[in-house]
């Protein structure tokens, strides 16, 4: 059969001693956790090694010998390993001597209470055991009463090191009588910012806990259930990323351990991704407040809207003409022109008027950024929004007045066919129809034809202007959905810690030599970049529809309006 020893490579350097660890009958594997140095006591070794049992629930006991000849050359040593199978009886006892500086070890098994011992090959496989025990490749720790079902897998190896960390916690500057070596025997590895931020980190969260409680009772009153602020909650993206920064919040400061790996890192991206959030509006906040950039911004905002209006006057008045030569309905092109230039009238008259509020209202909307890049890029879209609320409009009513055309153009359509729209069975049936009937349709179909091209004309301009306004509102909000769903510190962990988030390991063969076991290299396969952003991406709202190409090509084409905001009730990941 053959044998595989795990070895850690922490301890190629440790002196002479035995090995301890666990055996994976199941594998014919052994996997070495720690060396015990001399001089110890065998009795003081079991205690330890029971408490250690009991405390992790692992099956830990005295594997073999580990001899290093670089510090002892006695011929007596090696004889004295071998007695220590009888006091600890282990079958196999396995032997690992080192031998100066050389790269070969010499690794052998002795089965003295075996009646027909059998010589086995043995494979030496190295690992990096700290990379192991942070790699999160083994089952939750929590389970630690339950057993694998299939005892072959890797993951027991992984699961061994994971439960074994109270092993870990002794170092070579402890007092006890038992001196071992293992990745942290030079020192346990530990922050003191990272324990004080833990100390902190437990009033903090249960004041914040608090104070988002009564602010979730105060959102969900029945006060702003009511027509107006309803209204404005579903159609302002800036209450959707507050409410979902609130969300946020509530998972940070929540008192429930993490159960497992995935929501340890949902959590941790969340309070790396609401950190980068603030500091960025911050830094947007301070750049807005030096040098007066308010009141520029608010002296420039007028006249840009006053040059948008004169644009669009412009256009209207081409509109009115013979646009690109096309021989429009004059009477319609006039009425609908003169309607359109008076809202651009009343919108220049609403703007002139909100002019001498608009440094004070950019004032404390600047403050806003305090609360995140993201409240003040949301803020943004919904000033774009007002601010191009005229066009908006002009949109609805041309869209409107072009869908009214194209459902009566079809339903005459179906008149002429002797057909007929079953309301009932939601399907087109035959119909018969008089002379009359057939003679209104005919006047009414020709009248809805002739006047569709001018209908169809300001729908298309408008269209383009609006299709203009949510292209930019879509930007923002993929600069917002960016910066709400980007694991951060999942990228910053695979770029600093790469096995952190392992997707596997790999095996790669050492240097052979004759008479020596096969030496293999354990090493954490990392996930790839893509892959931590698939697997770590942090839920977000979507302000906008997700529909294809086709979709929208036939709302433009029935008339159908395009809304830039998520419809009350539409739930989309």
């Amino acid at each position: 059969m053959v044998l595989k020893v795990f070895f850690p490579s922490c301890c190629s350097s440790a002196d002479s001693g035995i090995l301890i660890g666990r055996w994976i009958s199941e594998q014919n594997s052994a996997v070495i956790l720690a060396v015990v140095h001399f001089p110890f006591i065998p009795v003081q070794v079991k205690q330890y090694l029971g408490e250690v049992q009991r405390v992790t629930k692992v099956s830990v006991s005295v594997l073999g010998s580990w001899s290093n000849s670089k510090q002892e050359k006695e011929e007596s040593l090696s004889e004295f390993l071998e007695d220590l199978g009888t006091i600890f009886c282990h079958e196999p006892w396995i032997q690992i001597s080192k031998e100066g500086d050389s790269k070969f070890w010499s690794c052998s098994t002795l089965q003295k209470h075996s009646k027909n011992p059998q010589e086995e090959e043995i494979i030496l496989v190295y690992y990096d055991q700290r990379k192991v025990m942070l790699s999160h490749l083994h089952p939750p720790l929590d389970t630690a009463g339950q057993r694998a079902e299939d005892a072959s897998k890797l993951s027991a190896i992984f699961e061994t090191v994971a439960r074994s960390q109270v092993l870990f916690m002794t170092d070579r500057y402890d007092e006890g009588p038992i001196k071992l070596t293992h990745w942290q025997s030079d020192g346990v590895e530990a922050s003191i910012l990272v324990e004080l931020m833990k100390q902190i980190s437990v009033p903090a969260c249960m004041l914040l806990s608090f104070l988002l409680s009564l602010l979730s009772g105060i959102c969900r009153s029945r006060v702003l259930k009511f027509w107006p602020l309803s209204f404005l909650r579903s159609k302002l993206s800036t209450c959707e990323q507050l409410g979902h920064r609130l969300q946020h919040l509530q998972v940070i400061s929540s008192n429930k351990k993490a159960q497992n790996q995935n929501q340890l890192m949902r959590k941790a991206n969340i309070f790396v991704s609401l950190l980068i959030d603030v500091a960025l509006g911050i830094l947007l906040m301070s750049w807005l407040y030096r040098k007066n950039r308010i009141g520029h911004l608010a002296d420039t905002l007028i006249p840009v809207a006053d040059h948008v209006a004169e644009e669009l006057q412009d256009l209207l008045q081409w509109l009115m003409g013979a646009p690109a030569g096309l021989k429009m309905n004059r009477a319609l092109d006039q009425v609908l022109g003169r309607f359109f230039l008076y809202h651009i009238h009343l919108w220049i008259s609403y703007i002139h008027l909100l002019s001498p509020f608009i440094e004070m209202i950019l004032w404390y909307v600047g403050l806003s950024a305090c609360l995140g890049l993201t409240v003040a890029l949301c803020i943004l879209s919904d000033i774009i929004a007002l601010l191009t609320f005229h066009i908006y409009c002009f949109y609805v009513y041309g869209a409107r007045l072009y869908c009214l055309k194209i459902y009566g153009l079809s339903s005459l359509w179906r008149l002429f066919r002797g057909k007929k729209w079953n309301v009932l069975r939601q399907r087109v049936d035959s119909c018969s129809y008089d002379l009359d009937q057939l003679f209104i349709g005919t006047l009414l179909f020709t009248i809805l034809l002739f006047l569709l091209p001018t209908t169809a004309l300001y729908y298309l301009v408008f269209t383009l202007l609006r299709l203009l306004v949510v292209i930019v509102q879509g930007l923002i909000h993929l600069l917002v959905d960016l910066i709400d769903s980007l694991p951060l510190y999942s990228l910053i962990l695979r770029l600093c810690r790469s096995y952190r988030l392992a997707a596997g390991v790999k095996f790669r063969v050492l240097e052979q030599q004759d008479g020596k076991p096969l030496r293999l290299l354990m090493q954490i396969n990392p996930l790839s970049y893509g892959g931590v952003v698939q697997t770590y991406r942090l839920p977000t709202y979507s302000c906008y529809p997700k529909d294809s190409w086709a979709s929208l090509c036939k709302k433009l084409f029935l008339g159908e309006l395009i809304y830039p905001w998520k419809h009350k009730g539409e739930k989309q990941n």
